[in-house]
């Protein structure tokens, strides 16, 4: 077996660097989203809401990185999905607990809400 490549520092500190600029621009488009909302709510809900945004952003300008070339409408695709990530990813969240409980009571041989009641024998 030969020895694994040395690492490249400059692609290195490149990855780290649009990471960085991806999670900042999806967490600040989710806190101008935050600022222009009306409803009271929690620190810790805001804390949640800007680090799910930031991390789906740089997650996205990851994947986005060789698709699009353009870099402004890489960013706007990065804004776009830092400002609607917190709604993606409940329905996300809720598919896979409905999935899973379905599977679940798949694999039980029944609902798994309802318990059927028992009838009495005659």
């Amino acid at each position: 077996m030969s020895p694994p490549p040395p690492i490249d520092n400059e692609s290195t500190q490149s990855i780290i660097k649009d990471g960085l600029i991806a999670s900042i621009l999806g967490g600040l488009a989710m806190t101008s989203r935050l600022l222009l909302s009306v409803e009271p709510v929690s620190p810790g809900w805001v804390i949640r809401r800007v680090s799910a945004a930031a991390i789906t952003a740089a997650l996205v300008g990851y994947g986005i990185q060789d698709h699009i070339s353009s870099p402004g409408l890489r960013m706007a695709v990065i804004g776009g999905v830092g400002y609607s990530a917190p709604e993606c990813l409940d329905f996300l969240l809720a598919y896979v607990k409905k999935r899973g409980e379905s599977e679940l009571s798949k694999v039980k041989g029944g609902s798994n809400d309802k318990a059927k009641p028992k009838r009495k024998k005659r």
